[in-house]
């Protein structure tokens, strides 16, 4: 009998070492979109996804898990097993402006979470309809200022990177602009198209071809610097706001306390996608911002997550907007 129990024995430690050695990944990995196909978000992540995973034998899939604006899929990814086959595809919204939006969030993304790679930004570009009177940003603080509530800015809906972006120009204007809420960003785009709302922060990518095609003027970009797709549109710090800087910004989470050779894995891939100039030069051409090198990696996504927690923290309650 004891015989017997050596050798069940062995055979499950045996087992386990060969679990142990196994390569990773021995299966394919899920990233989690907490939005429906077809997004910023999901276009986003598909793209690094087939990318980064070209070459190993396995595949990364996408699933999308949408709802509350994202902090369902979030709320999910946290609660996974930390096996490293779980990732979520992060965005400002639920990663960091969610904890000051939402009452009962069921994480906390500082804590939660593994930080693993920062994706190229998405600066946002001010655009306004063609028929607008007021063709500068120096115009139109003007008249935002000489109209308190007439100057309106569509957003995808409360809360949005939109929304948000807006709240922050309205802090630091000074003035008094309604904010539109949308059911997405189409919608709202749609209406600055038809000269129905005035003006709106759209991030780069959706805004360029409307912007290359004539539809609407783009007044200012919101990154520290000119974006080379937009050469001539200047920054918001430069037109007359010193210090004004934001961008929708994309990273790779884990369930905290994630296998370390599945973050490693992660992080080499990434790496291997940011070297191919075919892969980033798409990228450029889509509107989306390249950052250094040491802003990409966990220390720093993980720095750039707890800011950002704190900045939008403060911009949503000085613009007295409601957690749901």
């Amino acid at each position: 009998m004891r015989s017997i129990t050596r050798i069940l024995a062995a055979a499950i430690l045996a087992h386990a070492f060969a679990a142990l050695a196994a390569p990773y990944p021995d299966h394919s990995v899920t990233w989690v979109v907490p939005f429906a196909p077809g997004g910023a978000t999901d276009s986003l992540g598909r793209l690094f996804a087939e990318r980064m995973a070209r070459g190993t034998g396995q595949s990364i899939v996408i699933d999308n898990a949408p709802g509350a604006g994202g902090t369902v899929g979030a709320g999910k990814v946290a609660r996974a097993q930390p096996d490293g086959y779980t990732f979520l595809v992060g965005h400002m919204g639920y990663m960091a402006a969610a904890p000051s939006l939402y009452k009962d969030l069921p994480y906390e993304p500082a804590k939660d979470f593994d930080a693993v790679v920062r994706f190229p930004d998405t600066p946002m570009v001010l655009i306004c309809g063609t028929s607008l009177e007021q063709h500068s940003i120096r115009e139109l603080i003007d008249y935002a200022r000489s109209h308190p509530g007439k100057l309106n800015f569509a957003n995808a809906g409360v809360g949005s990177a939109g929304h948000l972006v807006a709240a922050l120009f309205e802090s630091m204007v000074k003035a008094d602009i309604a904010n539109v809420p949308y059911k997405g960003n189409a919608p709202a785009l749609t209406d600055i198209i038809g000269g129905r709302v005035a003006c709106m922060f759209d991030q780069s990518n959706t805004a360029l071809p409307q912007v290359r095609g004539g539809k609407v003027a783009a007044l200012a970009v919101t990154s520290r610097e000119r974006i080379p797709q937009l050469p001539s549109v200047p920054t918001l710090a430069e037109s007359g706001l010193p210090g004004f800087e934001a961008a929708t910004w994309y990273g790779i989470y884990a369930p905290r306390a994630t296998a370390p050779e599945a973050l490693q894995w992660m992080v080499h891939r990434f790496d291997e996608a940011m070297k191919d100039p075919a892969f980033t030069g798409n990228l450029v051409d889509q509107g989306y911002v390249m950052l250094p090198a040491s802003e990409l990696g966990p220390a720093a996504l993980a720095s750039q997550t707890k800011r950002e927690i704190e900045r939008w923290r403060k911009v949503i309650a000085d613009a007295h907007i409601t957690p749901n």
